[in-house]
């Protein structure tokens, strides 16, 4: 089974970006869907952004056209590419592995999480 510990995470301004890494152990990421999600102060988890092992990307709304999600398979690392932040994305967000063709936006779903990075926007 995958093992995934995530890094980057940070203070920043509100327009401001943070890389997120997400880097894998035990297995190539190329062969699981991996996605991102968080979990702010007082609300559920919730979906971020997933990658699926053909490629394809899917993006929570609230984060379409400012996160990217990106795969590096020789360095079997996965990434959170952070642009134009807002106060609302604080939250602490875990990478998760999901040992499955079939993409999933369902947290449920993933088999193996990291124990997640805070990321913190300031007004």
């Amino acid at each position: 089974q995958v093992q995934v510990q995530e890094s980057g995470g940070g203070l920043v301004q509100a327009g401001g970006s943070l890389r997120l890494s997400c880097a894998a152990s035990g297995h190539t990421v190329s062969s699981y869907t991996m996605g991102w999600f968080r979990q702010a102060p007082g609300k559920e988890r919730e979906f971020v952004t997933a990658i699926s092992w053909a490629g394809g990307t899917y993006y929570s709304d609230s984060v379409k056209g400012r996160f990217t999600i990106s795969r590096d398979n020789a360095n079997n690392t996965v990434y959170l590419q952070m642009n134009s932040l807002k106060p609302e994305d604080t939250a602490i967000y875990y990478c998760a592995a999901r040992g499955d063709i079939r993409p999933s936006l369902n947290g449920n779903d993933y088999d193996s999480w990291g124990r997640g990075t805070q990321v913190t926007v300031s007004s």
